[in-house]
């Protein structure tokens, strides 16, 4: 508002100093004369003033004409002047919009035209660097790889597009399955540009793929280098690697290498059970059992998992089933509620042959979580506890088609595995096995009870002269139990191994014994 004002107050000054100058020029006397050729020319003061402002106007037009001449001349000459230079603004006006609609069309998915705009754009601008990029990226995604690689070969002359044209041969190679060749772009693109988080990424898959354990801790190093990677993911990631390279060294003789490797992939990241298992059973192996028992420990309080009881039973192999119960309770305490801790406590009663007591350490586990691993160890409890042959094969019935519990599952496809791996064999992703229930079942067998009579209706085998009766069949749910007509023996049941084999005629054969 005070701006405009200003400006209004400026203007209607001016105007009244044209004025009031006007009028003194109207009222002085005198004026200017003029001589040419013998004629004598007199301006007043006014007209003074209008014949300076032609002569003015006349000499700059002067001017612009001897410049156009002169810039005629040197246009005919070849020069550099504005004529041309008014012709290349005008391509580079076609040109950038050519590029700017060679640009629309490739994010709108029309490769076709996007090619048809860059090539367009490169006959006026004549700059490869934009319009190959856009011709590349163009014919990739209407499928003509042969075009987008040559385009891509192109881009490697120039030092400022050399690394673009590596990283789109690279990604052709892969999608082609070329890993060799696009582990040596990925090399030399990482060479380039060190902190490009993708050909990190990259080059750290390519080695790990490869088994390059050695070229992939130093990627991984690089990474954490120039920020890409928070310190805790390198170290748990340095770890695995150092573990998948221990247990690749199966020559005995570098045998202490892979220990070494072991115990400090274990260092780096002691919740990682395989190498806590591995560097456990380097320690027993070098007769330093308390380090052993200490990593087993450490590793116990963030991830119980079976081969962590596995490599603290091999710490002492030659105990009796009830000093394995003593010695494990420093194992147990730790987690008591966990899980696997109940199970483990049952597995070692069961060794034991306490059934009452494996029966107790299951606490809820059957009503919660019955999953293959506890309906097993209920039927070999209620083997031991002598129950009839019937309620057994009702519990392995139920655990041939409950889930299997805890696996080793990728998180990114969840693929199952059957052991630890450093790269999921599905989606190869690294670094994503983790020990967790799967999220669906990978059982075969129906749920539903129409096989399960053919499984429990297996007739037992017996080597005394006991009489069998046919068993009743009756179809049962994978919740239900299983009930058979009652069996009379005279001897006690064998034990499985000493089992024979009975067919159809199973109770013909047992009487005639």
């Amino acid at each position: 508002m005070l701006w405009s004002l200003i400006k209004i107050v400026v203007f209607v000054a001016l105007v009244a100093a044209l004025t009031l100058g006007a009028g003194y020029l109207l009222e002085s006397q005198g004026g200017i004369q003029v001589t040419v050729a013998g004629m004598e020319f007199t301006l007043g003061p006014l007209q003074s003033v209008m014949a300076a402002v032609v002569v003015v106007f006349a000499v700059w037009v002067l001017f612009k004409l001897f410049g156009l001449v002169i810039a005629t001349l040197k246009f005919i000459n070849g020069d550099d002047t504005a004529l041309s230079r008014y012709f290349d603004r005008n391509r580079e006006r076609k040109g950038y919009q050519a590029l700017a609609e060679g640009l629309m069309a490739l994010s709108s998915g029309e490769g076709r035209l996007a090619i048809a705009k860059a090539t367009k754009a490169e006959k006026y601008l004549h700059k490869p660097e934009l319009t190959d990029l856009i011709t590349a990226q163009a014919a990739e995604m209407v499928g003509d790889n042969r075009k987008a690689e040559e385009v891509y070969k192109r881009l490697l002359k120039t030092d400022s597009t050399r690394f673009v044209g590596i990283r789109g041969i690279m990604k052709q190679k892969l999608a082609s399955g070329d890993t060799d060749t696009a582990l040596q772009l990925a090399e030399r693109a990482f060479a380039i540009k060190p902190k490009h988080a993708e050909v990190q990424d990259t080059l750290l898959q390519l080695q790990a793929e490869k088994h390059d354990w050695a070229g992939a801790r130093k990627t991984l190093a690089a990474k954490l280098k120039h920020g890409a990677l928070p310190r805790d993911v390198y170290r748990r990631r340095d770890a695995v690697l150092a573990l998948s390279s221990a247990t690749e060294i199966d020559d005995p003789e570098a045998s202490g290498k892979a220990a070494e490797a072991a115990i400090e992939a274990n260092r780096a990241s002691p919740d990682l059970i395989p190498a806590a298992a591995l560097a456990a059973r380097a320690y027993i192996d070098q007769g330093r059992k308390r380090n052993a028992m200490k990593v087993i420990k450490k590793a116990w309080e963030t991830h119980p998992h079976p081969d962590l009881a596995a490599a603290f039973a091999a710490i002492e192999p030659d105990e009796t089933p009830d000093e394995r119960v003593k010695r494990f309770v420093q194992l147990t305490r730790i987690q008591p509620d966990h899980r696997e801790t109940k199970l483990l406590k049952a597995e070692l009663n069961l060794a034991a042959e306490d059934f009452p007591e494996a029966r107790r350490s299951l606490g809820d586990l059957v009503e919660k979580n019955p999953d293959a691993r506890v309906l097993a160890i209920m039927a070999a409890i209620e083997k031991g506890e002598g129950a009839k042959d019937a309620v057994i094969r009702g519990w392995l019935a139920k655990a041939l088609t409950a889930s299997r519990g805890p696996q080793w599952v990728c998180d990114k496809c969840n693929t199952i595995h059957a052991e630890w791996a450093p790269i999921c064999s599905n989606c190869s992703a690294f670094d994503t096995l983790s020990w967790t229930t799967p999220p669906q079942s990978e059982v075969v067998l129906p749920a539903g009870a129409n096989m399960l009579p053919l499984i429990i209706g297996t007739a037992l085998e017996d080597k005394t002269d006991a009489v069998v009766e046919e068993p009743e069949i009756i179809d049962v749910g994978p919740e239900a139990a299983t009930t058979a007509a009652p069996t009379e023996a005279k001897a006690p049941a064998p034990e499985p191994e000493d089992a024979e084999v009975i067919d159809d005629a199973a109770p013909e054969k047992a009487a005639a014994k």
